[in-house]
């Protein structure tokens, strides 16, 4: 058992190397402005099985991904070094057939593919579909122990699916970790849910549910008036929440949130947050479903004309003017992380991150 444990971490430690380490060590020695994505994101479908008062989606009459704008997309950014695939929606199992063919794709060209998801599509024939395909990691959005009003992403409902993917974990040997957002409501069980991970060896990543400007300035959205987003009453609480996370990934609990991405959390409820090394449309990008561009997934509604599968539009002087905007209020994780870990000095960390969440 602790053969089989030691084995699972270091194949996921040599995959982070392989995957994120030498795409890294290429685009630094790349000519200076040329894209080159380290990670890339597929949003194969706008439509979504639920409706969480938090989300800013909106499409869903539209159309999602074909297989041959997914084939298309894997085979680009493969050709720009890209050694990591997210796959994301909306929902993308509300199509698992064509989630089952970009895995095994993707894997098949040596890409490392993680997919986003809320869990409840999944069954267990699937789960071994998806594993057999090449899964490397499984991002499982839950945000509550039971289902509440507005979150209907809870463990309790995805139980079944949960242990049995617990269970095929080391068979297939991919990562599993939760996706967590903390709201006004669900306080508890973000620290329920971190214990619940840490008990089974899992990781965690978080987001924060302030009110983004971007949602309140966007005429589409319809939950501005919920009970979800974080007051400044609930600073206090909230700082407290995440002190105490802070204290349990420095002794040794698996988190992907780099360790000061929790201090900037506090400072972006209260408005203002330092300055961060954004590479959204550098090294790396969000390819929406009929195959055009954007720089990260914030902006995924964003009507700007960023270009298409092999014809990106990102120049320097266009994303420097929207990153002043846009940095100041944005705590992506997956940029955060990325920008974080771009700094040379914290590359070791990444893979250390990336074995202990193995």
């Amino acid at each position: 058992m602790r053969a089989r444990k030691l084995y699972y971490k270091g194949y996921n430690g040599v995959r982070a190397v392989k995957n994120w380490v030498v795409p890294y060590v290429n685009s630094r020695l790349s000519k200076k402005g040329e894209l080159r994505p380290l990670i890339g994101f597929l949003v194969t479908d706008w439509k979504c099985n639920f409706s969480c008062h938090y989300c800013f989606l909106y499409k869903e009459d539209q159309p999602g991904m074909t297989w041959e704008t997914a084939k298309a997309s894997l085979d680009w950014l493969k050709s720009l070094g890209c050694g990591v695939i997210g796959i994301t929606g909306g929902e993308p199992l509300v199509r698992k057939d064509l989630i089952l063919k970009i895995v095994e794709y993707g894997n098949s060209k040596g890409m490392l593919m993680n997919l986003a998801t809320n869990g409840y599509l999944m069954d267990k024939p699937f789960i071994d579909e998806l594993g057999a395909a090449g899964i490397a990691s499984i991002n499982l959005a839950v945000d509550c122990v039971k289902a509440t009003k507005g979150m209907p992403k809870a463990l309790m409902s995805i139980e079944p699916q949960f242990r049995y993917l617990l269970e095929r974990q080391k068979k297939y040997n991919y990562i599993l970790f939760f996706n967590i957002n903390i709201c006004k409501t669900n306080i508890k069980d973000v620290r329920l849910l971190t214990e619940i991970a840490r008990v089974h060896n899992i990781g965690t990543d978080y987001h924060l549910n302030e009110l983004p400007q971007e949602m309140a300035n966007t005429e589409h959205y319809k939950n501005l008036e919920n009970d979800l987003w974080i007051t400044p009453d609930m600073h206090a609480e909230i700082d407290e929440l995440i002190d105490w996370l802070k204290e349990r990934q420095k002794s040794g609990w698996a988190m992907v949130n780099p360790p000061e991405h929790f201090n900037v959390l506090k400072k972006r409820m209260r408005g203002s947050i330092p300055p961060w090394d954004c590479r959204a449309g550098q090294n790396g990008l969000v390819i929406r479903p009929d195959g055009t561009l954007t720089p990260c997934y914030i902006l995924l509604t964003n009507e700007n004309d960023w270009g298409s599968i092999g014809a990106p539009k990102f120049d320097k002087k266009t994303l420097d003017a929207m990153k002043k905007k846009c940095v100041p209020e944005c705590t992506s994780i997956c940029f955060y992380a990325l920008g974080h870990y771009y700094d040379a000095s914290n590359l070791y960390g990444w893979v250390r991150q990336h074995t202990r969440m193995g």
